[in-house]
């Protein structure tokens, strides 16, 4: 079984990862109940039953986009930057089956092979005033963990 691997800056979580090989028992929720994206893990046995549901409405409030993505196919190389100084921290491989959470600062991806993925995040969509866009971190530069 792999571990979920949490990003972290000055004890300020910026990316949380669920490998593809993660496996746990019953319900697993790994952010705060603060995050406006919620990002959690369920196995369940045969048989067990989610009992139809509907939600509430219940007004919030976004400040951050909190992005969700899911590798489909390929590698892609994952860069985290700092927030708000844009500092290159590290950089991650992303494998077909991981699911990542962007919870703060910077962050920049690089298809080492064709990939897929798909992303999530908060709406309503803000266009480009959502993002403000910076160059990457100098390949020489690049430092790959785990």
């Amino acid at each position: 079984m792999a571990d979920i691997v949490s990003i972290r800056h000055n004890d300020e979580l910026l990316a949380l990862i669920i490998p593809a090989a993660y496996r746990a028992d019953g319900i697993q929720f790994f952010t705060p109940g603060t995050f406006s994206q919620q990002l959690g893990y369920m196995n369940h046995p045969q048989g067990h039953e989610i009992l139809p549901h509907d939600h509430n409405p219940v007004p919030r409030t976004v400040e951050w986009t909190q992005e969700v993505l899911f590798v489909r196919s390929g590698k892609v190389r994952m860069d985290i930057y700092a927030p708000g100084s844009r500092t290159y921290l590290e950089s991650r491989i992303l494998r077909p089956g991981d699911v990542v959470l962007l919870a703060h600062g910077g962050h920049g991806f690089a298809m080492l092979e064709p990939s897929e993925m798909i992303e999530v995040k908060q709406g309503p969509y803000a266009g480009e005033q959502d993002k403000e866009r910076f160059a990457s971190v100098p390949v020489g530069q690049i430092r790959i963990r785990g």
